[in-house]
């Protein structure tokens, strides 16, 4: 009996290793929201990493997280790193910033590593501005074995979701 619970388990395993391999070698996750204010208040929010505490979805998430902003003070060649218990540890800059694009390298160190591209496009119109926020990544062999349970768009969108509110609340009233 133990050795066909063991064969069974074997068997499920293998399986789902299998189906990883199946899994697309890169990832995409995006959320887009309409901010009734002007493109260029809300680039100097996301363009900022200082003022990332007012609006991003993981300050709130590890209260007790080490920040630490070198480079530049905003635009290209700003950085922030970040480590804490609950969010990890990783690193931003800023990679290239006009009104209508900001495009960020992100690099998560622990628990996992990844290497990932962030951007934010802003497009207004009438003082009103449409924002899409994308991530893009590979997909290592580790993460498509998370995605037979849970998808990036998943476990990443929901926090993009809050992100944009937030960033909605604090340009509207700007």
């Amino acid at each position: 009996m133990l050795k066909k619970i063991l064969l069974g388990l074997i068997i499920v395993i293998v399986v789902i290793l299998t189906y990883a391999t199946t899994k697309p070698s890169t990832f995409s996750v995006s959320r887009r929201i309409t901010i009734h204010a002007k493109a260029n208040t809300i680039h100097e929010l996301i363009n900022d990493f200082h003022r990332w505490s007012l609006w991003s979805p993981w300050e709130k998430l590890d209260p007790e997280m080490q920040r630490t902003m070198s480079g530049a003070t905003s635009g290209p060649g700003a950085v922030y790193e970040w480590l804490g218990k609950k969010v990890g540890t990783g690193r931003m800059e800023i990679l290239q910033s006009t009104p209508q694009q900001i495009r960020i390298k992100l690099d998560f160190i622990a628990p996992f590593e990844a290497h990932n591209i962030a951007t934010f496009d802003l497009v207004e119109n009438n003082d009103v501005t449409e924002i899409n926020w994308t991530m893009t990544g590979s997909n290592t062999y580790l993460s498509k074995i998370m995605q037979v349970f849970v998808s990036m768009d998943t476990l990443m969108g929901k926090d993009f979701e809050t992100g944009l509110a937030n960033l909605k609340a604090l340009a509207e009233t700007h």
